[in-house]
């Protein structure tokens, strides 16, 4: 079991490896669009996941997906002579749910934005039921005890 200081150190080496990979060694048109967002490693750094995000429709993420399949010993070779490792951690790719979990809760921010506005404006005319201010104050209590005396 390796700290978590090391740990994250492993992790920060693989995406800096594979995102560096994308852009010079691997020629892959299928991977153009894509940015390495997370990656994730055991305990015993022997499996990493690694996180991605494609910009475009379902086709482009199907793509990369393939894409990242028949590279994939080629970016564990790479990476297991970056870290120096004895053993290179097996790499699996996984299509990050990040932009679409933040569209969700883009849409439901503007929903309840909208409910807001329509509450505020049909309360701009509304008036109280009662009294503006229903509670007593010091100042009523001491002037209805004068009068009582």
């Amino acid at each position: 079991m390796a700290d978590e200081a090391r740990v994250r150190k492993v992790q920060e080496r693989i995406l800096q490896t594979v995102a560096s990979m994308i852009g010079r060694q691997v020629k892959d048109p299928r991977l153009e669009l894509v940015t390495i967002t997370d990656v994730r490693v055991t305990g015993d750094l022997q499996h990493a996941s690694v996180f991605y995000t494609v910009l475009g429709d379902e086709e482009q993420r199907q793509k990369a997906a393939r894409a990242f399949t028949s590279a994939q010993g080629l970016f564990r070779s790479r990476v297991g002579k970056v870290l120096g490792l004895r053993l290179a951690p097996s790499l699996e790719f996984i299509l990050d749910a990040l932009p679409e979990s933040a569209a969700a809760l883009e849409d439901a921010l503007a929903k309840a934005k909208a409910k807001d506005e329509a509450i505020a404006a049909a309360s701009a005319g509304a008036s109280y039921a009662g009294d503006a201010d229903p509670y007593r104050h010091d100042d009523q209590d001491e002037a209805a005890d004068e009068e009582r005396a």
